[in-house]
């Protein structure tokens, strides 16, 4: 399965980060808190994904926070960006907006959207080999363009990851695509991103998204990033009601772990 979901698992800060190292070794927040920035939680291996201030408030309309995150409406893995990727995420819900006013995270399903290609197409995905070049940069740009006007995603590194790859576990062949894609390489850059946006359109139509309702405080999903995408989906809550979202992320130990990078503890963006 790409996506779990557990409803009333009701774990701790504690046992969150104890159940999500049975499945690797956890990515963390330090590198960024080692260059001054504050985080709200108090471990390390939380990644804090809500929309909540260290005073305890919504963020504001026009903080750099809340502009960035509307990145994670856009469909991605988590941490492609960066020279070593995720392999599977554990997003808990600690605090929940009313119910109706939105928050849902979808999810897409890659393997049988590359399953589904038309044949001419994904032949020659696989005879091209294509490797694709990943930056946080460019999808915080791509969702906040306004915001973002200013930053150039080709003045930072860039994470290459080959765009068709065999799932590990499961055997299958995956599209290994998200909105971090800033092009692909050894293509013109309106070809590529011809490319990419026809693959991207395919592997988010409804029939590969499965759409998660955050029913309870306290429910936990998780997912393989090596084999789905997923989204932020908002709602009316935006600005209004605070969603208190804490993920854990596990390094990747495949054989396609660091892409086609050199192996360093860079890390790109905010947590």
């Amino acid at each position: 399965y790409g996506v779990c979901v557990f409803r009333h698992a009701n774990l701790d800060d504690e046992r969150h980060i104890a159940f999500s190292r049975r499945f690797g070794e956890l990515d963390d927040v330090a590198p960024y808190l080692a260059g001054g920035r504050p985080h709200r939680l108090k471990y390390v291996e939380l990644f804090d994904v809500g929309n909540i201030d260290l005073d305890g408030t919504i963020f504001p309309e026009g903080d750099v926070r809340r502009n960035w995150n509307k990145g994670n409406t856009l469909f991605h893995v988590d941490s492609s960006f960066n020279p070593r990727r995720a392999s599977y995420s554990l997003l808990r819900a600690a605090e929940l907006p009313p119910k109706g006013t939105g928050g849902n995270t979808e999810y897409a399903d890659t393997r049988t959207a590359f399953d589904e290609l038309p044949p001419a197409l994904k032949q020659e995905l696989l005879d091209k080999d294509y490797i694709a070049a990943h930056s946080l940069w460019h999808s915080r740009k791509t969702a906040a363009p306004e915001f973002f006007k200013d930053v150039d995603p080709t003045a930072f590194p860039m994470s290459r990851h080959k765009l068709v790859q065999r799932h590990e576990p499961s055997g299958r062949m995956n599209l290994y695509i998200a909105a971090h894609v800033h092009h692909i390489e050894g293509l013109e850059p309106d070809k590529s991103k011809a490319l990419f946006d026809t693959l991207y359109t395919h592997a988010t139509q409804p029939k590969y998204v499965l759409s998660v309702e955050w029913e309870n405080e306290g429910d936990l999903i998780l997912w393989d990033n090596t084999c789905v995408m997923h989204r932020a989906a908002g709602g009316s809550f935006e600005g209004r009601y605070r969603r208190d979202m804490r993920r854990t992320t596990v390094h990747d130990a495949s054989s396609m772990a660091w892409g086609l990078n050199e192996k360093s503890d860079v890390r790109q963006g905010l947590p």
